[in-house]
């Protein structure tokens, strides 16, 4: 069902395939390997926190889909064509400013909103 030459990012708890990316294990790695390392984590961070703000945009996402594969790729295509446009069409209401975390830029810090 992937496109071709597509793949997957997952980790330890993901059995290997072909299709699938993860991390290398243990400590005596090369600078390659961390920076796999380093570049899949972060890969997997961003693929969890679009599906946490679809999860809580869409209440679909808040359990199994009980779908065929086609029809949850339909459903998750659609769903983030819904978000992108709702972004840029009603932004102060779709995203208000206190939902979204922000960088002081002064400080280096991260601003936590609710």
């Amino acid at each position: 069902m992937l496109p071709t030459g597509g793949f997957l990012v997952g980790d330890d708890a993901f059995a290997l395939k072909t299709f699938l990316l993860k991390p290398y294990s243990g400590t005596n790695l090369t600078r390659v390997q961390k920076i796999f390392n380093y570049r899949s984590s972060r890969a997997h961070r961003i693929v969890e926190n679009a599906f946490g703000i679809l999860t809580s945009r869409f209440r679909i996402f808040q359990k199994p889909i009980p779908t065929d594969v086609n029809t949850t790729d339909k459903i998750i295509r659609a769903s983030r064509a819904l978000h992108n446009w709702l972004r840029l069409t009603s932004p102060s209401c779709y995203f208000p400013k206190d939902c979204v975390d922000v960088e002081d830029i002064d400080s280096g810090t991260i601003v936590e909103r609710t």
